[in-house]
C-alpha cells in the first residue's frame, strides 16, 4: 500500500496552505490514492464546479475555507469552513463553490 505523497512529513502544516487557488479553475492535490483510500484537496475558484458524477466509496469532505455547495441525490447542502459532510458511495453528487473555497476529501473504498 502507498502512504502519503506530495506533502511534508514529521512537519506541522495547514491543510489549506497546500493548494491554491486558481483564476477560473479547479485545482487538486493527491494525498493518498491506492485501492482502499483517496485523499485529495482541492481549491475552487468562486463559480466553478465539479458536475455531477458518483464514487465507488463513501466521500467525507471537509471545507477548509470559504463555502460550498454539494448536491447529493438531488438534495443541497451548504457548507461552510469547518463542516462535513458524507456523500455515500453510488449516489449521485456535484460539487459547486458559492465562492472561492478549500476543502479535504477522504473517500474510503
Amino acid at each position: 500500500m502507498i502512504g502519503y505523497k506530495n506533502i511534508e512529513k514529521e512537519e506541522i502544516i495547514e491543510l489549506k496552505k497546500q493548494v491554491s487557488y486558481q483564476q477560473g479553475q479547479v485545482v487538486s492535490k493527491t494525498l493518498v490514492q491506492n485501492n482502499a483510500v483517496s485523499i485529495t484537496l482541492f481549491a475552487f475558484e468562486g463559480q466553478e464546479e465539479i458536475s455531477t458524477h458518483a464514487s465507488g466509496g463513501d466521500a467525507m469532505v471537509t471545507v477548509l475555507e470559504g463555502k460550498g455547495k454539494f448536491t447529493i441525490d438531488g438534495t443541497e447542502y451548504v457548507l461552510n469552513t469547518g463542516e462535513s459532510i458524507i456523500m455515500p458511495a453510488g449516489k449521485p453528487h456535484a460539487v459547486f463553490a458559492v465562492e472561492r473555497f478549500k476543502m479535504l476529501l477522504t473517500v474510503v473504498f
